[in-house]
């Protein structure tokens, strides 16, 4: 917390002698050579600011662009996909901002999360600040320099990001702009195989562990093997579904840049709508994503990644999908639900998602024909 505090400190003093140093100063460049994307965010939200890299890349193809990232993330940026330096940072952390202070004076900053980046960005000697209106509180927006509504009509969240660059949106993603990067060696499973990633940071994005477990004994049956996939402190949850470990087990296993390359050497990925959903879109491997909670329209594959082999299912209007805030700014058209254990005692929204939804998507998604009922495991999952 103390470390935190400082950099917290620090952040507001050197942004503050900033706005001293070049007050009646600031501009707009439109030929900006020197660019930042600001944010600390999760896994998830930070690959889907790719539309927005991309975008920059179009727009400013001679520009030098840096991006702040979660230290546990750089490893996935290490081939530089659209050119973009990935930075560490960590609030927590005063090194990571010491370090982030070197290459200060960019012409332009972007903000796509919390507001709160905008005193970052200006610490940092941004020239102009770019970010999405209406955060609260008011001081997260007083560096910014040009605020951009979010759209009156239904996109993905990375869609919405690209918008705070002014022009044509990007080319629709192709995997060859983001090159593998390097991990330490691990040993693949036989091909071919499909990774069911059965975690999730919150437990209402959980699937029936009968669920999974049918679903691994009916792909098994269409000739895939199975691998289970979960974090680090996910282990016991794999165990409970596949107690007899019939099925490789990566759980805990492997860091980022290694489940990296195990997705993209994948026939299929099955999973909620967590952080691994986005990596499978950027990898390329074909994605089936189970969305109880969360929004397909806001989390889904959207314009840019409208090629990439995707499958969302969810149940539509679920009744108490009912929220409408993203980084604490309201949006009429957004349904989603970010309630905890405290305030849903159940994941309805989840369990109303059968094996049959999912087994139709996978065959769909492959090219596969419909299996014969009579063929199924008589078991019913829960």
């Amino acid at each position: 917390m103390a470390t935190r505090a400082f950099s917290n400190f620090l952040t507001v003093f050197l942004a503050l002698l900033q706005a001293v140093r070049n007050a009646g100063r600031r501009a707009k460049n439109p030929d900006p050579r020197r660019i930042l994307v600001v944010h600390h965010l999760l896994l998830g939200d930070t690959l889907m600011l790719t539309p927005l890299l991309a975008k920059l890349r179009e727009r400013f193809p001679r520009a030098e662009i840096a991006m702040t990232t979660p230290v546990a993330f750089v490893a996935l940026y290490r081939a530089r996909p659209y050119g973009v330096n990935a930075v560490p940072y960590d609030p927590r952390n005063p090194g990571t901002l010491m370090e982030l202070l070197k290459r200060s004076g960019f012409d332009l900053a972007l903000v796509p999360g919390d507001n709160r980046y905008s005193w970052l960005a200006l610490a940092l000697g941004a020239k102009w600040i770019v970010a999405f209106s209406g955060d609260r509180p008011a001081y997260k927006n007083w560096p910014v320099d040009e605020a951009i509504p979010y759209p009156m009509v239904p996109a993905t969240w990375g869609d919405m990001v690209a918008s705070l660059v002014e022009g044509e949106a990007p080319s629709p993603y192709r995997a060859v702009a983001w090159g593998d990067p390097g991990c330490q060696p691990f040993e693949l499973p036989s091909s071919p195989y499909c990774v069911l990633h059965v975690g999730a940071r919150s437990p209402h994005r959980l699937w029936g562990q009968a669920r999974w477990a049918d679903l691994a004994a009916y792909l098994n049956r269409r000739g895939l093997t199975v691998v289970w996939s979960a974090g680090p402190g996910e282990v016991a949850r794999v165990s409970a579904i596949d107690p007899d470990g019939r099925c490789a087990s990566y759980a805990g296993k492997l860091d980022l840049a290694q489940l990296w390359h195990l997705l993209k050497r994948a026939t299929l990925l099955v999973c909620s709508d967590t952080g691994v959903a986005h990596m499978g879109r950027v990898v390329n491997v074909p994605t089936v994503v189970l969305f109880g909670p969360g929004s397909a329209t806001l989390f889904g594959a959207g314009e840019f990644w409208k090629q990439s082999p995707y499958c969302a299912i969810t149940a539509d209007s679920f009744p108490c999908r009912d929220q409408r805030s993203l980084f604490k700014r309201e949006i009429a058209w957004m349904r989603h639900c970010s309630r905890g254990p405290k305030e849903c005692g159940n994941n309805l929204c989840m369990q109303v998602i059968d094996l049959d939804m999912a087994e139709s998507a996978i065959e769909s998604l492959l090219g596969l024909e419909p299996e014969l009922k009579v063929d199924r495991d008589p078991r019913v999952g829960s």
